[in-house]
């Protein structure tokens, strides 16, 4: 459970390593929610694969690196949307992807460094490419591939955990290049120019210290699959 409450979403022109996409700046009133402490796993994923057919179907074992505790990953858009709409047939509760406020809101739990950590990352604390170094960090191990949910005891604030590395997450958000006229309210930004080009967050196994930053983004074609692209889901039914 995720208090709502208001942050300053995006990056400072100081930050090292940020993206013109990453400002301006701007403060974001977020609703409470609830969202997953961890990526979604292929266990988790096979379970759902199971349930009926909403809209499309699924495959029920697309991971390109095996395991049952792994995150789910070569997962596009669409079919993350399909595993929350059958979770909200299954259920009888409203399940979907976190909007792009949300999952900063959620990865940066109160902080405004670049990491939640701080202003450095570790491998020890998160699975990314540690050849290329962030700010006065060291060369860090580089594991090559996903690792198991809760490989780390690195949690955030929040309880929430892989919010930095190991999978990129998909978003509701259509891709925007900046933050001029976002929502303030925390709600997914839907109306673009290119409608299926949508948000990606976290950084990756595969992708350097800067791009597992807070205030990263990255974007893909809905229909993409990438061995370093997975999701975590949001709820928005009361707890029972």
């Amino acid at each position: 459970a995720i208090s709502g409450g208001t942050f300053i979403m995006g990056s400072s022109s100081s930050e090292s390593k940020r993206r013109s996409s990453e400002g301006p700046q701007h403060e974001v009133g977020v609703p409470s929610f609830f969202i997953g402490r961890y990526p979604v796993t292929q266990s988790q994923w096979q379970f759902v694969a199971n349930l009926p057919q909403v809209t499309r179907k699924l495959k029920l074992n697309p991971s390109y690196f095996k395991g049952d505790n792994l995150p789910v990953e070569r997962i596009s858009w669409h079919e993350s949307v399909e595993f929350c709409d059958r979770l909200c047939a299954y259920t009888d509760h409203t399940y979907r992807l976190p909007t792009e406020a949300e999952w900063e809101y959620a990865c940066r739990a109160r902080t405004t460094t670049p990491f939640h950590y701080g202003n450095m990352i570790l491998s020890k604390v998160a699975n990314y490419d540690g050849n290329f170094t962030y700010s006065d960090g060291s060369m860090e191990e580089s594991r090559g591939r996903t690792t198991p949910i809760n490989e780390f005891d690195a949690a955030n604030a929040f309880g929430l955990s892989d919010m930095h590395g190991n999978v990129l997450e998909w978003c509701q958000d259509r891709w925007h290049k900046n933050y001029e006229e976002a929502p303030m309210d925390g709600s997914a930004w839907l109306a673009a120019s290119q409608p299926s080009r949508c948000i990606l967050r976290g950084g990756s196994w595969a992708d350097g210290s800067w791009d597992c930053r807070s205030a990263y983004r990255d974007v893909a074609k809905s229909s993409s699959r990438f061995d370093r692209v997975g999701f975590r889901v949001c709820c928005s039914a009361s707890r029972t």
